[in-house]
């Protein structure tokens, strides 16, 4: 069996910001206590797994096991043609004996690539309308019914909690017959939240924090479960550590929506822990949740974006994606020039495969020209 989790490495770098334009904020470089320079360290999360999303690979670490445990033989997910989500699941289940099957918004590229690619190799691939996709439930609904064939069953993942959390059962059903399990578009589960909290703890233990050490946490967001997952771990820990999201898919509204659901759900598995140490510690404000620098609908890169990244890989040997790693970075350096009290630790949740999708979409801005 591959362990889903490889050694988590971290990385540290100083940065010395200009404000002169949006696009060229900061430039790496300059040393340490240099005036004007700016020092943050870098939880290399994108290294995690060669070919699946750092924080895909953090939520599954704990949903995976879960539902092995609860018998399941196969899975039905969905997401965009570039969807990291399904390619981490295509992958993990492929490791774990489980099938997989990827719904994908959209039509077939002409030259597969990314995380599509990915998801082509490892899982059971079909291609649906975008009108089709906007029933997204019905859809994975229907879809998996005929995965499950007539003597199968069908479950969704929000259904196991509280179920599969304690108790083992039979991996197979004994007729053979297959048990089918929905996860939903980007796995916001509270199964995932447990995956996120055990990353939390790993890097509470780690020698470059202090116990009683003030960090705050930098990270990007779609669905918002990672950033909910690591606050929620720095309040079981009663560190003295908060996390900063950047919102990247949906309105504060949304996203403070999202929080509290997910903590409803936590309060559902773990009331104990939940009326103990989490009820009087969030009041409504677990995560700070702040908008990107150049706000944009989802899925938009803006002119320079990909040239900044190109600059931050050439000159601190990080990788960024414009769409999702880009911002968190962004936000990091902007702190630490406002933040002395705290050590700012930004989590790389990844998105390298995503560059290849991002590349035939804006070939232009990939060009051969020496940066300065």
């Amino acid at each position: 069996q591959i362990p889903l989790l490889a050694p988590l490495t971290s990385s540290t770098l100083c940065g010395r910001r200009r404000r002169s334009s949006p696009v060229d904020a900061w430039n790496s470089g300059g040393n340490e206590g240099e005036s004007g320079s700016t020092k943050f360290h870098v939880v290399r999360d994108d290294l995690l797994h060669p070919l699946a999303n750092g924080n895909k690979a953090r939520k599954l670490d704990a949903l995976l096991p879960i539902l092995r445990r609860c018998g399941v033989t196969d899975i039905v997910t969905c997401g965009g043609c570039q969807s990291a989500h399904a390619a981490a699941i295509a992958v993990h289940c492929a490791e774990w004996g489980i099938r997989p099957h990827i719904l994908l918004r959209g039509e077939q590229l002409d030259v597969p690539t990314g995380y599509n690619l990915i998801s082509l190799m490892f899982g059971n691939v079909t291609y649906v309308s975008r009108s089709l996709y906007a029933q997204r439930d019905e859809m994975l609904y229907e879809h998996a019914i005929k995965v499950a064939g007539y003597s199968g069953t069908v479950m969704w993942a929000d259904e196991v909690i509280g179920k599969g959390l304690g108790v083992d059962e039979d991996t197979t059903d004994g007729n053979g017959s297959r048990r089918v399990m929905i996860v939903k578009e980007g796995a916001g589960s509270v199964q995932a939240l447990l995956g996120v909290m055990r990353l939390l703890k790993y890097l509470s233990g780690l020698t470059l924090f202090r116990k009683d050490e003030k960090v705050h946490i930098v990270v990007d967001s779609g669905t918002g479960t990672t950033a909910v997952g690591l606050a929620l771990g720095a309040v079981c820990l009663g560190l003295q550590w908060r996390v900063t999201a950047v919102m990247l898919a949906d309105t504060l509204e949304g996203y403070k929506q999202r929080e509290r659901s997910l903590l409803s759900d936590f309060e559902k598995v773990f009331p104990e822990i939940y009326h103990g140490m989490v009820e009087d510690a969030t009041h409504d404000n677990l995560v700070q949740w702040v908008e990107r620098f150049s706000p944009r609908r989802f899925g938009k890169v803006l002119d320079g974006e990909i040239a900044m990244c190109r600059q931050v890989a050439q000159q601190t040997g990080i990788l960024l994606d414009p769409m999702y790693t880009l911002a968190a970075w962004e936000q990091a350096v902007d702190i630490c020039c406002g933040d002395s009290e705290a050590k700012v630790l930004m989590i790389h949740t990844g998105g390298t495969l995503g560059l290849f999708g991002l590349a035939q979409r804006y070939s232009s801005q990939f060009n051969t020209g020496e940066q300065p």
